[in-house]
């Protein structure tokens, strides 16, 4: 794992998402949304601070039909965490670094 944000597709999802043992967070994104646009630092750094604890991946909505579909995405931009297969947290619409670092401490202990 890096501490970069990795680009990933449907054909990816279950062995990159499903299948981690580690937290995986993913941003869905369009290219198309300016609020997506507004929210990459924040990821970004989100990756970087969590480092080895957290893998965040990003998936374009419009190429990714069957992860949107089955992690009921609905609009962009989009975060769903999940932990060994299992969905701990969603959330939609644009937000801060404080406020994705808020939603991510209800299911992660403080980075140190």
């Amino acid at each position: 794992m890096s501490n970069s944000v990795v680009t990933l597709s449907d054909a990816d999802f279950a062995t990159e998402v499903l299948d981690a043992s580690n937290p995986v967070l993913v941003y869905f994104w369009a290219n198309w949304c300016g609020p997506c646009r507004l929210m990459t630092p924040a990821i970004d750094a989100i990756a970087r601070q969590y480092g080895e604890r957290l893998k965040v991946v990003k998936m374009e909505v419009d190429p990714n039909p069957d992860a949107v579909s089955r992690c009921q995405v609905e609009g962009v931009p989009a975060l769903r965490l999940f932990q060994k297969g299992e969905l701990l947290g969603a959330t939609e619409g644009a937000m801060n670094q404080q406020k994705l670092e808020a939603f991510l401490s209800s299911y992660l202990s403080p980075v140190s």
